[in-house]
């Protein structure tokens, strides 16, 4: 992984915590430098990007204020998801993984190849929500 990809996956994850780049600008700038997908994860507060070929790094990411609930709740993470994808005022990144970890999402993994993100649990529940357009 070079310097520039480095710096872009950097640039993405800062740009989703203050809310200066949206979900489709973060996946279109991750794929243009060559990532393959990368993972949020709530109760270690990093996210990873991953290139083809398995190379990787890893960034610190914020601390969500709120901690995971035992059970995943799709219902109240699908609701979160349709904030997010509608930019409901008063929307953030953070508010959004609030109501994502409340919700019993402990992380995420994005595919760009799959066209989908896979929401999941402490007990490893799943939800699988595919790129709006598909």
């Amino acid at each position: 992984m070079n310097d520039q990809q480095k710096a872009i996956a950097r640039t993405c994850l800062e740009g989703a915590s203050d809310n200066t780049l949206a979900f489709p600008q973060i996946v279109a700038k991750l794929m243009e430098a060559g990532f393959e997908s990368y993972a949020i994860n709530f109760r270690r507060s990093t996210g990873t990007y991953y290139l083809p070929d398995g190379e990787n790094i890893e960034l610190p990411a914020h601390r969500v204020d709120a901690p995971v609930a035992a059970a995943l709740d799709t219902a109240r993470l699908e609701a979160a998801i349709r904030e997010a994808q509608q930019m409901v005022p008063g929307y953030t990144y953070e508010g959004f993984c609030r109501k994502a970890a409340q919700a019993g999402c402990a992380g995420y993994i994005v595919s760009f190849s799959g066209r989908r993100a896979v929401y999941f649990g402490r007990t490893a529940e799943t939800h699988v929500e595919r790129f709006p357009g598909r």
